[in-house]
């Protein structure tokens, strides 16, 4: 077996979690022509096959298995390391990413992020609005804003704002009385987040309503809304600042959800992010 290359191993972490060397690539930020040489050399390293190579993608075979066991342990330990480095860094300069919901970024982050740019303007903050649930462990982000609670134990969390709901719509564009709904068209999150407490509710205020749209996003649910395309539950903050809508009664307010702020405890220490969390709960009192 000859001396592997360190630098290798991510490259078949990557490989190993998306099964394709293209969302490898995607992952690493590299070509997929130079995945496949570096997941060849190392597998002439290993002297071994370390995935089968099929039409549906790749599949680790035995001997991969054994180097994915090794490799995830030296990723945790090498995540570590960095983490602890960077959680002794004094000064408030350098790369921060937070993570959050696409409406959450625009509505209620980006004014902090400004006080923010003014304050410490040789940090560069990142920010990350896709669905993707990012990793504090890998510090594929740094902060992360969310609806779920954090339960894991090297995570530091508080309940960041509960943000408030309402039903909005066109005015005129639905007459909409509780425990009926027929006639009226509904915008609602699509069947990945089916089970989040206002879907239920609405369903439940406008049983005989019909679905017009599914949507992951609440800045496109309060688009087509505006467009007159039916009936949205959305945030408060959100809906409030959209010409042309409003919000309708039916009788009571969709229920409340709390957003989380957590962080990896390695990094309580790093000033440029306690001083962006810091401010982030200092705003967050007056949303």
């Amino acid at each position: 077996m000859a001396a592997l290359e360190w630098s290798d191993l991510p490259i078949f972490l990557a490989i190993a979690r998306e099964g394709t060397l293209g969302g490898a690539a995607r992952r690493c930020g590299q070509s997929q022509p130079t995945m496949g040489r570096r997941l060849h050399a190392l597998e002439h390293a290993c002297g071994t096959a370390l995935f089968q190579r099929g039409s549906g993608g790749f599949v680790l075979t035995d001997e991969g298995l054994v180097l994915l066991r090794h490799a995830e342990r030296m990723e945790i330990e090498a995540l570590a390391v960095a983490r602890e480095l960077a959680g002794t860094e004094a000064g408030l300069d350098g790369l921060l990413r937070i993570s959050c919901s696409d409406w959450f970024g625009r509505v209620l982050l980006a004014p902090v992020l400004a006080e923010f740019a003014g304050m410490h303007p040789r940090v560069v903050v990142e920010t990350l609005t896709d669905p993707r649930v990012y990793s504090l462990a890998r510090r594929e982000a740094d902060l992360v804003i969310r609806l779920a609670p954090f339960d894991e134990p090297e995570v530091i969390a508080r309940r960041l704002v509960t943000v408030r709901y309402a039903v909005y719509g066109r005015p005129g564009a639905c007459h909409a009385e509780p425990g009926d709904g027929e006639g009226c068209r509904l915008l609602v999150m699509d069947t990945a987040f089916g089970k989040m407490p206002d879907v239920g509710w609405l369903m439940k205020m406008l049983p005989r309503a019909t679905i017009a749209s599914r949507s992951n996003s609440r800045e496109i649910q309060a688009q087509l809304c505006a467009l007159g395309a039916g009936l949205a539950v959305l945030p408060r903050a959100l809906g409030d600042g959209i010409a042309g809508i409003e919000p309708i009664d039916l009788g009571e307010d969709p229920p409340t959800r709390d957003n989380w702020l957590g962080y990896h405890r390695d990094l309580k220490r790093l000033p440029r992010l306690r001083a962006l969390a810091d401010l982030l709960i200092e705003r967050s009192q007056h949303w």
